[in-house]
């Protein structure tokens, strides 16, 4: 079963040391939440290219591999560097990383994307890769979804790719959790940055989802940002 966790947020520029840093954590973090995948010692992790064959790419090697990719893209100080990595470990399980960051774009948001496959019925930490990538990359907002809960959402909600959205688990930041309506049926938990993890449904409970969102994003919690974009987070 394939799941993704989602981490967005606004302009922030950066120096490629500073993305390189926050690459390195997000790696080293999945390696030691999800050893099936990416062992805590080898890694194998990978990167993905436009055209040609994966190279391999260590974690000493990210500000290294983040400077060749600002190079072949002229606009990544407006747009962000991308970079797409890949880790397979055991039968059934792979991560892929892929994230834009620390341009200063106007209208499309930057961004960190794990994409995890793992054999059915396992356990897979869902709620710390969320919290992981929150205190990573400090984002405006966050979530953990599928292909059908974004369906569900788009076609009885209303949601719009681009949005602020939540999944079966979401993160707000500090200006999003002081919206969040009394009486909301999602268990809390606060992050060190002042936002908050919501926990709000099982795997398959989509009406769940669809409802929490609603209140949400009726309650002012999931505004989106301005465009153009002038800030990294509400």
């Amino acid at each position: 079963m394939r799941r993704v966790v989602r981490a967005f947020w606004g302009p922030r520029p950066e120096p490629v040391e500073a993305l390189a840093g926050r690459w390195r954590q997000t790696v080293e973090q999945v390696s030691q939440l999800l050893p099936e995948v990416a062992s805590p010692v080898e890694g194998n992790w990978r990167q993905v290219h436009a055209s040609g064959p994966d190279t391999a790419c260590a974690p000493d090697e990210l500000t290294a591999v983040l400077l060749v990719a600002q190079e072949a893209e002229a606009w990544s100080d407006l747009t962000g560097t991308g970079l797409r990595l890949l880790c397979t470990g055991e039968a059934g399980w792979a991560v892929e990383l892929s994230g834009v960051a620390g341009g200063t774009p106007q209208f499309l948001l930057q961004s960190m994307v794990m994409s995890v496959d793992a054999p059915h019925g396992a356990v897979v930490p869902e709620s710390e890769l969320l919290t992981m990538l929150a205190s990573t990359w400090e984002p405006d907002f966050g979530d953990v979804t599928d292909d059908d809960t974004l369906d569900a959402l788009e076609d009885d909600a209303g949601f719009v790719v681009g949005d602020p959205v939540v999944g079966r688990s979401g993160y707000l930041c500090s200006a999003r959790a002081v919206l969040i309506p009394d009486g909301l049926e999602a268990s809390r938990r606060a992050v060190p940055d002042g936002g908050v993890l919501l926990q709000i449904a099982a795997s398959g409970e989509i009406d769940t989802v669809v409802s929490v969102y609603e209140q949400l994003r009726d309650a002012g919690a999931l505004a989106p940002l301005p465009r153009p974009l002038d800030r990294p987070t509400l």
